[in-house]
């Protein structure tokens, strides 16, 4: 892939969590579909730490401001920004990392995608006729 960056994606997750997880799947999805790498925490986390305990989100927090350290990109993804992805953008600006917004429909055609891609003998990403 060239141009591969590291991308941290934002979006929301509390509320309709099983909505939120599917569409921030989604967004990794469309990073993968333009090159680059994902890493969205809080479909990590979640999964070890309960958000819903304030300590352990904190946790959840400290952990992926760690990972945004490295990234060389934040997508917030979604029109919708929470509470935690306003920290998020916060600590990117702190950091000096770019932040890009990431719309919702650009996310879901974008994503559809990668069903029409594979993965070449060298390695890299190419688009495939079905």
């Amino acid at each position: 892939m060239t141009n591969n960056k590291l991308i941290y994606i934002a979006s929301p997750y509390a509320g309709d969590i099983e909505r939120n997880t599917a569409f921030a799947i989604d967004a990794c999805r469309y990073c993968i579909t333009q090159g680059h790498t994902p890493v969205a925490p809080h479909l990590l986390y979640t999964r070890m730490l309960d958000d819903a305990d304030p300590a352990q989100r904190e946790i959840g927090l400290e952990l992926g401001y760690r990972l945004l350290e490295h990234a060389d990109e934040l997508w917030v993804c979604g029109e919708r920004i929470s509470p935690g992805m306003a920290a998020e953008i916060a600590e990117a600006d702190r950091l000096g990392i770019p932040v890009r917004g990431v719309g919702t429909i650009e996310i879901l055609m974008g994503s559809e995608m990668l069903q029409d891609m594979a993965v070449s003998p060298s390695g890299g990403m190419e688009m495939v006729m079905r």
